[in-house]
């Protein structure tokens, strides 16, 4: 289990590392840019930024029905489990 967890640490280093360098490139592509006027930079980052957080808030919303749906499963398995054994405690 903790090994998991070490693994995730690295994907998540990873993934924000990547984040973090494509966010560099694309300041610096805006910033470098003379042709296009402040104004569609600004729109352009705005842009991005939205994105990046309506991102974020479907991967958490996902995240968190997965982990309802799992919590719900495991609730019917316990619940399936203790008729189980009642049922064969009545039999014999």
């Amino acid at each position: 289990m903790t090994n998991d967890r070490n693994e995730n640490g690295l994907i998540l280093a990873l993934n924000g590392a990547g984040v973090a360098l494509a966010y560099a490139l694309l300041g610096i592509s805006l910033w470098l840019s003379t042709e296009v006027p402040l104004s569609t930079k600004g729109f352009w980052a705005m842009g991005i930024l939205l994105l990046t957080l309506s991102l974020i808030n479907v991967v958490k919303y996902r995240f968190d029905q997965r982990v309802s749906e799992d919590r719900l499963r495991r609730i019917e398995d316990a619940r399936n489990e203790k008729l189980l054994e009642e049922q064969l405690k009545e039999e014999f």
